[in-house]
């Protein structure tokens, strides 16, 4: 992608190894950003959160890692005419049609070759059809943290009901030892109390430096995982391997990138980065390093994780995130969790 003309940054490579974003004959950056990401999931589109009759923003979709698409049908006539090649844009009709088949495909976990039938087994809610009812239920907004809930439901953590039943089995009789796990590990993600800090477009947003708050904080759309809200963030995933936390994910052989701010707010300061994010949209320093949260239904089959593929497997996603929190989890704990998001 190019550089946006309105960007508060200038943009050089500090590494490239393969070459992609630097002229071969002279080493100059080319202008034209070259950066490796993971396609994310074509089916639950619908929990995506389109509402373009609310003045704020930040109820409109999140389409692609970067939000740079502001429907699905954008996203389809862009992908028409990039990917496809295609000599003019679909109609009106076309789209719609796209649009409504995109919408109507639901994946989720429907089996655990540990835990085995996610879809009913002692009440259970796992698999593809509970995910379709729960669209029903869903809206811009909906169990937003941050008082954008434009019902006014108050935020609760606990996002994922799904193994509801089997969490309410535990200490007694009828579950395995592997379908005890998913539960634990769905009590885990929904009660865990921590304190998050240094978030980009959550902590500097609210002006807080440390906010009390759990995993679905960031991920609370129920029983899906993603925000119900337009809010890109930067956790750190897209940081230069030298400043990721050492043996938890890799991102070694990505480009790195130093965007020296020479305007906006954040005039004068210097990032180094894997990937700019939403800043190669808005051109905005503030944004550097943001991406979307991504829905976190069929994980298991989804290998390797976050934006660029640098946690190759969930445990490497539960260590990093226990790392970059200081959560303090157990190697139980860990285990419990990586159980529960293979069952999603």
């Amino acid at each position: 992608m190019p550089i946006p003309n309105n960007a508060e940054f200038s943009l050089s490579v500090a590494s490239d190894d393969f070459g992609c974003n630097t002229d071969p004959r002279t080493g100059v950056a080319t202008g034209i950003v070259s950066i490796y990401r993971r396609p994310l999931p074509s089916t639950n589109l619908g929990f995506l959160g389109v509402d373009f009759t609310s003045a704020d923003k930040r109820l409109n979709p999140t389409i692609m890692w970067d939000g740079r698409e502001p429907s699905l049908a954008s996203q389809a006539n862009d992908a028409t005419l990039g990917h496809a090649q295609a000599n003019g844009s679909p109609n009106n009709d076309q789209l719609n049609q796209i649009v409504s088949f995109e919408t109507g495909i639901f994946t989720a976990q429907a089996y655990d070759s540990k835990a085995k039938n996610l879809t009913g087994a002692n009440g259970v809610a796992g698999g593809p059809a509970p995910l379709q009812q729960q669209l029903s239920e869903f809206y811009p907004g909906v169990n937003d943290p941050i008082g954008l809930n434009p019902k006014g439901t108050p935020f609760t953590s606990l996002i994922f009901k799904t193994y509801a039943s089997w969490e309410g089995m535990l200490g007694g009789a009828g579950l395995t030892s592997d379908q005890a796990a998913v539960a634990r590990g769905e009590a885990l993600f929904n009660n865990t109390k921590f304190a998050i800090t240094k978030v980009g477009g959550l902590n500097d947003e609210l002006g807080i430096a440390s906010i009390s708050g759990f995993c679905g904080t960031c991920h609370d759309s129920p029983n899906v995982g993603n925000h119900s809200v337009k809010m890109p963030l930067n956790i750190g995933v897209a940081n230069a391997p030298v400043d990721l936390p050492p043996g938890v994910i890799d991102a070694t052989g990505l480009p790195v990138f130093n965007l020296a701010c020479n305007s906006g707010p954040l005039a004068g300061k210097t990032f180094r980065t894997t990937d700019p994010g939403r800043a190669l949209i808005s051109g905005k320093c503030a944004d550097i390093g943001k991406f979307k949260g991504p829905i976190l239904r069929g994980l298991a089959a989804r290998a390797p994780y976050f934006h660029n593929g640098s946690a190759s497997t969930l445990l490497d996603v539960v260590n990093f995130y226990d790392v970059r929190f200081n959560i303090g989890f157990s190697e139980q704990q860990k285990r419990d969790l990586v159980a529960f998001l293979k069952a999603l």
